[in-house]
Order: C-alpha cells, then sequence, then structure tokens
C-alpha cells in the first residue's frame, strides 16, 4: 500500500506537519500583506496631503477589504486540506467517534454474550 494512503497515523505525521507549515505560511503572508497595506496607506498620506480622518476612511476600508479576503483564502484553504484528507482516506473526527461507539457497543454485546454462555 503507498504511504500516501496508509491507514498508519504514523506515517501520515509529515503531511499533517507539512499541511500545518503551509497554513502557518499563508497566515504569514497574508499578516505581511496587511502591514505593506498600513505602510503604502502612511505614505499616500504624505504624498496625496490626506487628512487624518481620510487616512483612517481609507484604512478602514482597506482592512475590510483584506478582512474579506483573508477569510476568503482561509476557507479555500480549509477546504482544500479538507479535500486532500479525503483523498487520503483519513476519517474525519465524527467517523472515528462513530466507529468508537460502534465498537464499544459491540464490546459490551460481546461482554453480554461471554457472561451469559458461561
Amino acid at each position: 500500500m503507498p504511504a500516501e494512503l496508509s491507514r498508519d497515523p504514523k506515517d501520515r505525521r509529515p503531511l499533517m506537519e507539512a499541511l500545518e507549515r503551509m497554513w502557518a505560511q499563508a497566515l504569514t503572508a497574508v499578516s505581511n500583506v496587511e502591514d505593506e497595506a498600513a505602510r503604502v496607506v502612511q505614505r499616500a498620506q504624505t504624498v496625496a496631503g490626506w487628512s487624518q480622518d481620510e487616512v483612517r476612511r481609507q484604512v478602514g476600508e482597506l482592512a475590510e477589504r483584506l478582512a474579506a479576503q483573508r477569510r476568503d483564502l482561509e476557507r479555500a484553504l480549509d477546504e482544500r486540506v479538507r479535500g486532500a484528507l479525503q483523498r487520503l482516506r483519513i476519517p474525519r473526527r465524527e467517523e472515528v467517534q462513530a466507529l468508537s461507539s460502534r465498537l464499544r457497543k459491540a464490546a459490551e454485546r460481546v461482554e453480554q454474550l461471554e457472561r451469559a454462555g458461561s
């Protein structure tokens, strides 16, 4: 069985670490863009001769747009990660919990049958 389809959690650890690194890098990139945007607005104030109120308004509008883009990026990244995990056949938390519950019930039933047979 190829490593990318393995059910062994140890085999998936490098993938999860890589995904976590990519997520951190994406968030860092977005933060850097936000910082740079703030510097650009500050320069625009100097060059355009904007008042403090105009700068605040422009920064507010820019911040809203950046926040919306950040949410879109996070959503898209979440969807991509979810899709990758599904392709690797890594079960969702709910699926693991449901299977654990079924296994617990089956074990209880086996114990009942063993006691009844004794």
